[in-house]
């Protein structure tokens, strides 16, 4: 009998490890199928500005397109809550313009945000904000739970297309009753000084249940007032507040009620309006909220462009209303790409046809918005397309201190023509670009085979500008493809270490003097010989950037008075020159050009044009010609400036060649002072004639 009961067992114990095997591999399955969900990523739209989403640190998926300038970015690597989060990622190059997937984390405000181009975007600058972000790949950090439903600041949600897994905050909605036509009512005995409870009938937010005016909403305006007729009745209390004594009449349709301080209104029994508010869609939001909304921050402008900048558009009647019309579009585009502000570039506009007319200048509009603005007012004028007299025009008279010109950024004139000039304009921009202007041109459907002989100067926007490498003059087949020239024409403009044109004879130059301080020439004549230095250098634009002066008296030796990095001004160079005293001695005119070069022009920068301007009196004691060979081959422009007894045939082995404009001979030291406007003249003609690519 117990053997029989052994082996009714033993089937028992093998189902029951049958069925606890399967329990546990049901168990993993059902740990399996409990995973948390899988994560969706929230997509936003292009314009979703950081500020708008509540959430401290999120996960969105951004659409393809938004590198273009509308939507605006503040700040480089970090950014302004102000910016959108997508147009950041382009920035940043977390994204490329087919967009994706980034993580946003909000940091704190900064007290500046650096304007910056990068990936196709031009970020604005900031002085500061309450608020920031930063922006990185898209993958989320372990351990942290990110929103699969983002929370918005507004009432309106920012992304727009039906199916997003975005929540946005709901405003509660009011049930209420139609609110009926009234009239404004005082009660008798009531002054101004008076207290006053003002009451409106609960309105329901749907359209249908309001109550239209015959009289059409003004359109477009910030805050949208309500089409409602109102009852506002005032009430005598001594608990009440006062009303302002500038109360208006809300007596028509669609009035705007005018912020009256101490007036307490109702919509039922849900108190919205409080003192210091506005009206704003059936709703009351807080004047300080409203100013943080509705108000874009006003940009100092890209320090990292700071250009003076005139745009010479055509107005002539040949261009036609509508290319009228894309031209001033391509303006505003350049304008807000610029980030125009006083840190920044700044831009005024001409428009010329027969005659050139300032539409503004360079001081009128300090941000990109009011210039858009003022873009957009700009009429056709008409005539004829005489380029060369606007560029003259404004080679004279725009770049001027009371017209804005900051002195120490570029000048740069852009000028559009449509087809071609009907006057020259070669020699009205050759003399712009030696008033330091950066001419650029850009022609826009320029002529045809057919038209070519009607053409004044055939390839005039090549002879106007000082490159021939195409960087100063683009050509655009089609008005319609205008728009395509703007980031081009934009890196290019702000591209100061290429803008050469602002180089000229006057400013971009070492000038080292090398003065015969020998016996021969006695104390009145040096001080005749210091006062032709003097004038001389008060000719030219003198600071660390621009023209340096040094200078090097000798007789057997030599001297170094002063060197290219003593003095930055030009007060302190003339003041410097009156300084140096008579030596007396010998006349080493060949040891004294060895030494400058060691001492002064072994200094010079590398971008700058050497020249030395050498002074004697009578032949030299040691020979000239091998130091002069030293110093032209060192590229050194040298003059040679003779006086009495002064040989001419070593002046001419001084002097570079051709000898003929680079070596001066005067009979008197008093008549020093006439050779002074030759020399200049010539140092020009000569800087002039060099190409510059």
């Amino acid at each position: 009998m117990g053997i029989v009961v052994l082996t009714m067992k033993a089937p028992v114990m093998e189902m029951l490890l049958v069925l606890l095997v399967t329990g546990i591999h049901s168990n993993k399955e059902m740990t399996k199928k409990i995973k948390r969900p899988k994560f969706n990523v929230p997509q936003i739209n292009c314009d979703v500005k950081a500020g708008k989403i509540i959430n401290p640190e999120f996960v969105v998926k951004c659409p393809a397109g938004c590198q273009d300038p509308k939507y605006h970015v503040y700040g480089t690597d970090v950014y302004s809550s102000y910016s959108s989060v997508c147009a950041a990622a382009v920035h940043s190059g977390v994204l490329d313009n087919s967009g994706g997937k980034i993580l946003v984390r909000k940091v704190a405000g900064q007290s500046g945000y650096r304007g910056s181009y990068s990936n196709g975007v031009q970020s604005l600058s900031l002085p500061r904000w309450r608020e920031s972000f930063i922006v990185s790949e898209g993958k989320p950090q372990k351990g942290v739970n990110y929103p699969s439903a983002l929370t918005y600041s507004s009432p309106k949600s920012p992304t727009a297309k039906a199916g997003e897994t975005t929540k946005a905050y709901q405003k509660p909605s009011v049930p209420g009753t139609t609110a009926q036509p009234v009239t404004l009512m005082q009660v008798p005995g009531t002054t101004p000084e008076g207290a006053a409870h003002v009451t409106l009938p609960r309105p329901s937010l749907s359209a249908a249940s309001i109550t239209s005016s015959p009289r059409p909403q003004p359109v477009g305006h910030r805050s949208r007032e309500l089409d409602l007729w109102a009852t506002i009745a005032y009430t005598s209390s001594q608990n009440s507040p006062h009303v302002s004594p500038g109360i208006q009449r809300q007596d028509a349709p669609g009035a705007a009620f005018r912020e009256p301080a101490g007036v307490h209104v109702s919509l039922g029994e849900t108190d919205l309006w409080k003192p210091g508010s506005v009206l704003l869609d059936a709703g009351f939001v807080p004047k300080e909220e409203l100013s943080t909304q509705s108000l874009e921050p006003v940009s100092q402008g890209d320090p990292t462009c700071k250009v003076d900048l005139s745009f010479l558009i055509d107005g002539s009647t040949s261009v036609g209303k509508r290319r009228f019309r894309i031209q001033k579009q391509f303006l505003a585009d350049i304008a807000q790409a610029l980030d125009i502000g006083p840190a920044g570039p700044l831009m005024g506009v001409v428009q010329y046809g027969d005659n050139p007319a300032t539409q503004f200048n360079l001081k009128t509009h300090m941000n990109s918005r009011d210039l858009k603005a003022a873009i957009e007012k700009i009429t056709q004028r008409g005539g004829l397309s005489n380029v060369g007299r606007a560029i003259s025009s404004v080679t004279k008279n725009f770049f001027s201190k009371a017209n804005g010109n900051r002195g120490g950024a570029p000048n740069v004139a852009v000028v559009m023509v449509d087809g071609w000039p009907t006057d020259k304009v070669e020699e009205a921009s050759r003399l712009a670009r030696e008033s330091g202007i950066n001419i650029f041109f850009i022609t826009i459907e320029g002529a045809i085979e057919t038209e070519k002989q009607y053409v004044i100067e055939p390839n005039f926007a090549n002879k106007a500008v000082c490159r021939t490498n195409g960087f100063y003059s683009l050509s655009v087949q089609s008005w319609f493809s205008l728009h395509k020239s703007v980031q081009p024409l934009v890196k290019r403009v702000c591209d100061t270490e290429r803008l050469a044109c602002s180089k000229t004879c006057l400013n971009s130059a070492d000038i080292g003097f090398v003065i015969d301080g020998s016996s021969s020439v006695g104390t009145g004549n040096f001080r005749t010989v210091l006062q032709f230095v003097a004038n001389l250098s008060r000719e030219f634009e003198i600071s660390d950037t621009d023209t340096r002066i040094g200078a090097v008296q000798y007789t057997y030796e030599q001297r170094l008075e002063f060197g290219f990095e003593e003095y930055s001004t030009k007060p302190d160079i003339l003041n410097a020159i009156k300084r140096v005293g008579y030596w007396s001695g010998g006349t080493s005119t060949g040891a004294a050009i060895n030494y400058a070069l060691e001492q002064l022009f072994k200094k010079s920068k590398p971008n700058k044009r050497k020249l030395m301007i050498l002074i004697t009196d009578g032949r030299s004691y040691d020979d000239v010609r091998v130091p002069a060979m030293a110093a032209h081959h060192k590229g050194v422009i040298t003059y040679a400036i003779g006086v009495a007894w002064a040989a001419q045939d070593e002046l001419e082995v001084i002097a570079t060649h051709p000898a003929k404009d680079h070596a001066f001979f005067v009979d008197e030291f008093d008549n020093l002072y006439r050779s002074v406007p030759k020399v200049i003249q010539n140092i020009c003609t000569e800087f002039n004639s060099q190409p510059r690519n």
